[in-house]
């Protein structure tokens, strides 16, 4: 990983794979405080991020090994989850805070199985805007999308319309909240910010969702809470009850809520997955 911030240019080169030359950001980045999205691409290996994030996330790591391996489940759960629902017949699905794409991104996913599937990225920060409209250069823009927006307020998220444009709000979608909702504090309304996303939604719908905890080593997590809290990010990792309660007025899918690994594997549960602090789960809309 090279030392020092990259540099910001105004005319990003595109790569032959449509994504933006790594360490171009957009001029209103803000390169001095830590972004969680950067924080994440930084724990699965990529280059999209900046000293103050590598630092950050160093710090967090260093309370927590096991963060880099936590943000891989996270990100093979999405994965999974989205091949299940495509199989089940969804064919639209609202990303929000969809972090830096990369290899195995929900629109790649979903395509695999349902050509025809739609789906709309939201992320508040403007890198991952920057490379998710690289990334979808070449896509049906009637199909997919990506916008800015923020998750604290779902109504400017449901009104935009770009989401409008995309998503038909007469057809099941599918709403992912993967390693999101633990960055919402108790003071930002985060039931009510899930509720009013699933109210929202057709009968049919699904909410997928994976969350922090402290459940198995509550010390740490409050260490981890400090690290992200001292780098100005939040962070509140919640128990089992918590995470359960997002999922009112929705029928859990097999096999309920579990640490991320053990939904639905597909090839085995590796033996390091009792270490991932994160519950995941998969909700129905009834009707």
């Amino acid at each position: 990983m090279p030392e020092g911030d990259p540099p910001i240019t105004d005319d990003p080169p595109i790569l032959g794979e449509g994504l933006l030359e790594p360490g171009w950001a957009p001029e209103q980045i803000d390169t001095a405080t830590a972004h969680p999205a950067r924080m994440y691409d930084y724990y699965l290996g990529g280059k999209d991020n900046y000293q103050v994030d590598r630092d950050a996330a160093e710090e967090v790591m260093a309370i927590m090994p096991q963060t880099r391996m936590a943000a891989r489940a996270n990100r093979s759960f999405l994965g999974r989850v989205v091949r299940h629902l495509a199989g089940l017949g969804v064919r639209q699905f609202l990303d929000i805070g969809t972090g830096i794409p990369g290899p195995g991104n929900t629109g790649e996913v979903a395509h695999l199985v349902a050509p025809d599937a739609r789906v709309v990225y939201v992320d508040n920060d403007p890198i991952v805007l920057a490379h998710a409209e690289a990334l979808l250069a070449k896509a049906d823009r009637a199909r997919t999308t990506v916008i800015r927006g923020d998750l604290r307020d779902p109504q400017a998220i449901l009104t935009n319309p770009r989401v409008t444009d995309v998503l038909d709000f007469t057809e099941p979608i599918a709403v992912l909240l993967v390693a999101v909702l633990h960055f919402v504090r108790d003071n930002e309304n985060p039931y009510g910010v899930v509720s009013y996303l699933m109210d929202a939604m057709p009968p049919g719908s699904y909410l997928a969702m994976s969350h922090a905890t402290g459940d198995f080593d509550a010390a740490s997590a409050q260490e981890g809470v400090r690290a992200y809290t001292q780098a100005g990010a939040r962070f509140v990792p919640r128990t089992r009850t918590q995470f359960a309660a997002f999922f009112d007025g929705t029928q859990l899918l097999e096999p309920g809520i579990v640490q991320v690994p053990y939904w639905q594997p597909e090839d085995g549960v590796p033996p390091e997955a009792a270490s991932v602090w994160s519950y995941g789960a998969v909700g129905r809309k009834a009707g």
